[in-house]
């Protein structure tokens, strides 16, 4: 087995600090950082190869200490002297050691010097980062517990609880967090202007029945004391607006009994539309706002309106009929057709839902049951389209402009992370790779064209390749895309980059494309099955390892060795080739594949275990 050549020069290491300190008054060793340089090694023989310390040249340092170190670990700014001592203790051994010549030592040491300056400014901007990440995750964190932060006392109290559980408790509470929060993404939506947002809620059926109930109430209408209007009043207000009640009770006994009325005043009063005081209805303050001309104003208080009305929220220990928990899982709903490439047939929108409320629900008669829902789903499907929040022309159901900004307003309100094609163009190279995870094929090609008409090829290209030095297989793929899309100015840039490990293959690949074939020099063996790994392994960031080795499988060349690959493949110096070749050991359909993938596996085990 091969030896973690770490381990023994940490120990070569310590005996030599300890001498030296002896020698220079016996100090206990605290002038050297141990552990401080035995993190650096480890980094470089982790993520450089480094095969022995006395590899270690100038180009490695660098590398080391401006992108390894600042991608793997967490610094706060004010380390970044001590991580340079640590790297000076390091030179001064391979000097006084013998491990390098006098000139080596000397050219490595004028490395450093050169690099600290950039050095601190790049752990800064990390740090900095960090600290952002941290204070949004936190901030998030808080309000998912229902937490004001804009109340310091609250915020105060959460901060001092959370900070009182054991560390297990609290990295246990981050995860949950994290993974909620990444089922709370939706696929990024074009979003029409405002202005024409606005102009169809001003034409919505909507906005004119909220409107004309708001007029019936001018000189005030009696309400009990809960808000209700009396069964009269509610039967001539449904009347006088020519609102159509398919939903409505045999017998009105009460405004409840008038569902499509009953839901219409009450977002009209939660809206402010209507206003109730003393026992009377009139026009609320809001009223005006939607005849009037800002379009901001307007919209906000018809999506309140839409709110009411789309999500009544009617409580299951009142008893839920058809109607009302169809209305009640509406916004389930909207959220599929939110998150459609292609419109919906309707016969599938009620299967659907009829198969989660099957599910969510206890049931007595299923078929019974079946056949009310469709047919209350059919109303609400006829009310959107009515309102124009859904088009139901051509080949199903889909929503509209107005249906897609109005359904992200209320993703956003419940806490949902819903993204906007173009909202990328600005970002830097890492938060656009990160974003570009959530989109679709056709949209994500949009942000990648903004993305890039922002910024010249040079300046893309360099932000680009820092991403693939420092991030995951995942970020690294999908920073390869978007440099493809970089056009031939940057060609210096990319060959300079071409020996780095992590960028090398797809800098190849990138200068072969754009020489057809002659100057990138071609993609060696190692390249090829390095690239391989490095391919499955961010697919196996995202996916089920069943589904990454379906996809590599899917996505390999025509005529390619797979058994010849995979057999070679344990050598591949790459962090991620174990699991690679475990999901293919346990997955590839070709059973010589798997079983030759097990096999590499095991041998790929062997040669990383310290012996």
């Amino acid at each position: 087995m091969a030896e973690n050549w770490v381990d023994g020069v940490a120990d070569e290491l310590r005996r030599w600090a300890d001498a030296r300190d002896a020698a220079e008054g016996g100090r206990g060793g605290e002038a050297v950082d141990v552990r401080g340089v035995v993190l650096l090694l480890d980094l470089a023989r982790e993520e450089l190869g480094l095969a022995d310390a006395a590899d270690l040249t100038p180009d490695l340092l660098r590398r080391l200490m401006l992108e390894v170190f600042p991608g793997s670990v967490v610094a706060d700014g004010e380390e970044a002297p001590e991580v340079v001592r640590a790297a000076r203790c390091l030179l001064a051994y391979l000097r006084e050691s013998g491990a390098v010549t006098a000139g080596a030592a000397d050219a490595l040491e004028d490395a450093l010097d050169r690099l600290v300056p950039e050095f601190e400014e790049v752990v800064a901007a990390a740090d900095g980062e960090e600290r952002r990440a941290a204070a949004e995750l936190i901030t998030g964190m808080m309000m998912a517990d229902g937490v004001p932060v804009d109340d310091e006392d609250a915020v105060d109290r959460w901060v001092r609880d959370f900070e009182a559980l054991p560390e297990e408790e609290r990295y246990a509470r981050t995860e949950e967090y994290l993974r909620e929060a990444e089922e709370r993404i939706v696929p990024p939506v074009r979003l029409a202007p405002e202005a024409e947002v606005a102009a169809a809620a001003r034409a919505s059926a909507l906005t004119g029945e909220v409107r004309a109930l708001a007029a019936w109430t001018d000189g005030g209408r009696p309400v009990d004391e809960f808000g209700d209007l009396g069964a009269a009043d509610a039967v001539a207000a449904a009347e006088s607006l020519g609102l159509a009640t398919p939903r409505r009770s045999p017998a009105v006994e009460s405004q409840a009994d008038l569902p499509e009325l009953d839901r219409l005043w009450w977002a009209a009063v939660d809206a402010g539309v209507i206003a109730e005081a003393g026992g009377t209805a009139t026009p609320g303050p809001n009223h005006g706002v939607l005849d009037g001309p800002d379009d901001a104003a307007m919209l906000d208080v018809w999506v309140r309106v839409f709110d009411g009305v789309a999500v009544p929220g009617h409580d299951p220990e009142d008893g839920l009929d058809a109607v009302r928990l169809v209305q009640n899982e509406l916004t389930g709903v909207l959220l599929h057709l939110y998150e459609q490439e292609a419109p919906t047939p309707p016969e599938e929108l009620a299967e659907l839902l009829v198969g989660h409320v099957m599910e969510a629900y206890e049931v007595g008669d299923a078929a019974e049951l079946a056949g009310a829902v469709a047919a209350a789903l059919a109303l609400e499907i006829d009310d959107l389209t009515r309102w124009g929040v859904l088009d139901g022309a051509g080949e199903g159901h889909v929503l509209t402009p107005l249906g897609v900004w109005a359904v992200r307003e209320l993703l956003l309100a419940d806490g949902f992370a819903a993204p906007v094609v173009g909202e990328l163009a600005d970002a830097p190279a890492a938060a656009l790779v990160s974003g570009l995870a959530w989109h679709r094929q056709d949209t994500a090609d949009e942000e990648i064209t903004g993305w890039l008409e922002g910024r010249d090829a040079e300046a893309a290209a360099r932000e680009l390749l820092e991403v693939m030095r420092t991030g995951g297989p995942g970020a690294r793929n999908l920073a390869a895309a978007v440099l493809q899309r970089v056009g031939p100015e940057a060609a210096g840039v990319v060959r300079e980059a071409s020996e780095e490990r992590p960028v090398r293959p797809y800098a190849v690949l990138w200068l072969d494309r754009l020489a057809e074939g002659t100057d990138g020099g071609g993609l060696g063996r190692d390249d090829y099955l390095w690239l391989f790994v490095d391919t499955v392994a961010g697919m196996l960031e995202t996916a089920e390892p069943r589904d990454a080795v379906a996809a590599a499988v899917t996505d390999a060349p025509a005529g390619a060795d797979l058994t010849g690959m995979v057999e070679e493949m344990w050598r591949a110096d790459h962090p991620g080739v174990v699991d690679v070749l475990a999901a293919l050991g346990a997955h590839h359909p070709d059973r010589a594949i798997a079983k030759a993938a097990r096999t590499a596996a095991y041998k790929a085990r062997s040669v990383r275990s310290p012996s």
